[in-house]
């Protein structure tokens, strides 16, 4: 086990740090960072001046290589636009995002859980295709359009919820369905094919030979296998989830690190950029990881892989 740690450790360090090298060459190649910052109409000295400020005028492996040295660090520099602190600033949004990316997860679990197992229990019937179809339904409804279907419905027509802020949790109903009900479906199709591996095992005939209850080898035999590839699936998208929040957060104005990745885009402040995809990218890797040492733990066969 601490020899498959170390392998996986290794390969994750490497994984974010070509991550970083891609964000950071992407965010350079999309345009001349001192134009942007200079803004439309501006002096060719104004934009050589800010060049020299920033040491955009260096290469770009240079740059590279300075801004991961002061991230190592703890310096994620200071914010163009809101003219602060880059760390704290993110630091301060992080909670919010990653409240809204529990909040998802959970609701994509709790529905995609029983459709899951009915799908597996009426395998091929009306019911079957019934969970199949909410599931298309899922992946089919943009969540940016799901979110705006909700605030018709919630928020203006009955009025039962509050259309934006982040100040209880009655503010992360909605962006949490609109989330997380995109990311169910493969939730949904996983456990049901677990759960059909799992139905049609030697040991499952056996507990029902032997007269178990119909309910006791589903939840503790049956769904307690098949349940395990989705500890990986879950660190994903979750991952998934607080990356892919930037939309939802601006629809919501909820006052996380997407909303804020959203202003930064906007007013092209580059180091607040960086040190958002650089974490989420991170964020990503570290969640991958804790799956894998789960399985790992889970199901000794795989260390040997």
């Amino acid at each position: 086990m601490p020899l498959y740690m170390l392998k996986r450790l290794g390969l994750s360090v490497l994984v974010a740090l070509t991550v970083s090298i891609i964000a950071y060459l992407l965010l350079h190649l999309s345009g001349d960072p001192a134009i942007a910052l200079a803004g439309e109409g501006a002096r060719q000295a104004d934009i050589d001046m800010i060049r020299k400020t920033y040491g955009l005028d260096r290469p770009v492996v240079i740059q590279y290589a300075d801004w991961l040295w002061h991230i190592v660090r703890g310096d994620f520099g200071t914010s163009v636009y809101f003219k602060t602190e880059v760390g704290p600033l993110i630091l301060e949004k992080l909670a919010t995002t990653v409240k809204l990316g529990i909040f998802a997860l959970a609701f994509s679990l709790f529905i995609s859980i029983p459709l899951g197992v009915l799908a597996a229990i009426y395998k091929n019937s009306w019911i079957d295709r019934l969970c199949l179809a909410v599931a298309v339904l899922g992946q089919a409804l943009p969540n940016f359009f799901f979110a705006l279907l909700l605030i018709m419905l919630l928020a203006v027509t009955w009025r039962v919820l509050p259309v934006s802020g982040s100040g209880t949790w009655k503010h992360f109903v909605m962006p949490a369905i609109a989330l997380g009900y995109y990311v169910a479906p493969a939730f949904m199709r996983l456990i049901r094919a677990g759960m059909i591996e799992v139905l049609s095992a030697d040991y499952i005939r056996t507990a029902r030979a032997k007269g178990l209850p119909a309910s006791k080898i589903i939840f503790k035999h049956a769904l307690r296998n098949a349940i395990v590839p989705v500890v990986a699936l879950a660190a994903v998208q979750l991952g998934y989830l607080l990356g892919g929040s930037v939309v939802v957060e601006t629809i919501f104005a909820l006052d996380g690190l997407g909303y804020l990745a959203y202003q930064s885009i906007t007013f092209k402040d580059y180091p607040v950029m960086q040190s958002i995809v650089l974490l989420l990218s991170v964020i990503y890797v570290v969640l991958t990881l804790a799956a894998d040492l789960a399985n790992a733990w889970l199901d000794p066969r795989i260390r040997v892989s």
